[in-house]
Formats: structure tokens, C-alpha cells, sequence
């Protein structure tokens, strides 16, 4: 009896032990944010969060505090699922619709901004615990007013670049796409859904086509990116882990969101229903050459990085399952074996 129920255990134990390791990696997070061109909160955070020198970012820092901008890289939303519009309310695309980061809504002409020309650009987005998953980069419309609060109908109705899996390279991903032709000052707004999960990230970055009018008063200061050294020497202040999200999102303030109001059937573009159960879309790259996708995960890219650095792809729970479930059979196995024994005996 004692072999049995001994049998038993390991064979319970290794299936519930498994089975935890494949949800753990289906679910390990990601984070980042845009820095060519810079994002309000990586400009904000680059500044410092205890003395931001730029007026927006007193301000931003006045409205949502400064851990808001110590965990620079973590402005999502994690059961986003393609549902974007839909969970995002008009006025609060910046903080993607998370009061933890309101201030980035702030509605002002003054935003530290990247000088940008129309056709092709390299973009970089710092991926802090990179994943696989698309990115849609949308542009503002003739006529954008910065002084008012940014809304969807504000952005050109289709993204002027799309790249799914790009390269990395020295932490950044890295891809081409060409820039709209444009004059004075505009926002670029990102969104990286991740392939492996329904979380998605988003980011605003003010640019200045040409000359900065300042919105009728001085131009606004330019964007920097933090460097590496300030993403290092900030770890130990931000509550989110550089590298996954430990226990899940509660660090980051990523909630299930419920659809914004007027927003529960999407608009008709590719954004609304229909994405909720499915993985982010394939999206085709502007240049197959400059926006080679990174290897899969735990492979090296090109310059050594590793993608999926937070966790397994898309299959790993399934093949962690298929592991308990080998593992249990040769349980069982060994239970008839003992079981045997005993009878013989």
C-alpha cells in the first residue's frame, strides 16, 4: 500500500508541478516604450522623476506622482487583447485609460519633442523584457491641436508603419517605416501588442515637423531618451521587474478594463470586436530587410539578444502540458510496476 499511494504522489505532484511551470511562462510579461522618437514618459523619466526640468513634465509629474515615471516602461494594459479602442476612452490614449498615469494626458503645446522628417525613419522602442507581438505606429492629422485632449479621431485612420517580430539590437527593437508627409508639430502614437498574451503597451511621442512654433509661445524643449545608465540606476526604484512581471500586474497598475463608453463595438477599422480570443494580427513590414524579425525565443539574434527572454512563445504551455502528461504516464507505469511486485511477492 505504502508503494501505491508513494507511486500515486509523484505522479499527482508531477503533473501539478509541470503544469505550473507552463501557465508561469505563458503569462511572463513584457514592457517598454518608445525612444525614436521619445515618449512623453521615457522624456519625463530621462529628465528625472524627483526634478523634471521641462514644464510638461513638472506638470505630469505634479499630476500622477513620481512612480508613474520611475516605471517609465510600463504603460499597458494587459488584457488589451487588439481591443484597443474599445478600452481606451478618448482624452486618455496616452495613459492608455490608467489613472496611474494621467499626467501623460495633460493636454499642452509645451511636451519636450523629437524633430522628425516625413519619409523613411528608423524607429527604436527599448525593450526592457521583449516579446513577440506587432507594432502599429499611427500619425496625427492635418489640423492636430496639442492644446486639446488627444483623441482617436485625431490619428490618420490607418497605421503609416506595421512590423511584427522586428530586430533588436542593444536592447532596442529596431524597424523602418516611412513618416507621412507633415508640417509643425504632431504626435506619434504606438501600440505593441504581444503575440504570446492579450497584453499591449502604448506610448505617445511628440514630434515637430520642420520648425517648433511653441504653440504661439517659446518651442517646446527636444525629447531625450534615457540612457542606459539611467534605466539601471532607476531599477531600484521602480515596481516593475526588469525582466518579467514576477507576480502578474499588479505592480505595473495594468487592469482587466472594461470598454470605454461609445466604444464597445470599435470602429471599423481593425480595432474594435473581434480580436478578443485571437493573437495579434500579422502585419506585413514596410521593408523585409531592415525589419527582419528576431529569432525564436530562447535562440540569439543577430546581436545576441534573446526575445523571449521573459518566458516561452505562444506554445509553451502546450508543450509543458505534454511534458506532465509523459511524466504522468511513466508515474503510472512505475505504479503498475510496484503494483506487480507486490503480487508476485
Amino acid at each position: 500500500m505504502t508503494s501505491r499511494r508513494t507511486a500515486s504522489a509523484v505522479a499527482a505532484t508531477t503533473v501539478l508541478a509541470l503544469s505550473g511551470v507552463g501557465i508561469g511562462a505563458g503569462v511572463a510579461g513584457a514592457h517598454g516604450s518608445m525612444t525614436d522618437p521619445v515618449s512623453r514618459v521615457s522624456a519625463c523619466y530621462a529628465e528625472g522623476p524627483e526634478s523634471p526640468k521641462s514644464a510638461a513634465c513638472k506638470a505630469a509629474v505634479a499630476a500622477s506622482g513620481t512612480q508613474a515615471f520611475y516605471d517609465w516602461n510600463a504603460v499597458n494594459i494587459a488584457n488589451a487583447a487588439g481591443k484597443h479602442r474599445e478600452l481606451i476612452p478618448d482624452g486618455k490614449l496616452c495613459s492608455a485609460g490608467n489613472d496611474k498615469y494621467r499626467g501623460l494626458d495633460l493636454a499642452r503645446a509645451d511636451w519636450p519633442a523629437s524633430n522628425l522628417g516625413s519619409g523613411a525613419h528608423t524607429f527604436r522602442y527599448k525593450g526592457t523584457a521583449p516579446h513577440r507581438g506587432s507594432f502599429e505606429l499611427y500619425v496625427t492629422k492635418d489640423g492636430y491641436d496639442p492644446s486639446k485632449p488627444l483623441k482617436w479621431s485625431d490619428l490618420e485612420d490607418k497605421p503609416f508603419a506595421t512590423v511584427t517580430d522586428p530586430r533588436m539590437e542593444s536592447g532596442d527593437y529596431v524597424f523602418q517605416g516611412t513618416v507621412p508627409k507633415k508640417s509643425g508639430r504632431h504626435l506619434i502614437y504606438s501600440i505593441w501588442q504581444r503575440s504570446d498574451s492579450p497584453e499591449a503597451f502604448y506610448t505617445c511621442s511628440d514630434v515637430v515637423f520642420g520648425k517648433d512654433s511653441g504653440g504661439g509661445t517659446a518651442p517646446a524643449p527636444t525629447a531625450s531618451a534615457p540612457s542606459d545608465e539611467q534605466i539601471e540606476d532607476g531599477q531600484d526604484e521602480s515596481s516593475v521587474e526588469h525582466g518579467g512581471h514576477g507576480d502578474g500586474d499588479a505592480a505595473t497598475g495594468a487592469e482587466a478594463n472594461a470598454p470605454a463608453p461609445g466604444h464597445e463595438t470599435g470602429n471599423g477599422t481593425g480595432h474594435g470586436t473581434g480580436h478578443a480570443t485571437q493573437p495579434a494580427p500579422s502585419a506585413e513590414t514596410s521593408s523585409a530587410a531592415p525589419n527582419a524579425p528576431v529569432p525564436a525565443a530562447g535562440s540569439g539574434s543577430g546581436s545576441g539578444e534573446v526575445l523571449a527572454e521573459t518566458g516561452g512563445d505562444s506554445t509553451t504551455p502546450y508543450l509543458a502540458v505534454g511534458g506532465a502528461a509523459v511524466l504522468a504516464i511513466g508515474a503510472a507505469v512505475l505504479f503498475g510496476a510496484t503494483r506487480r511486485r507486490r503480487t508476485q511477492g
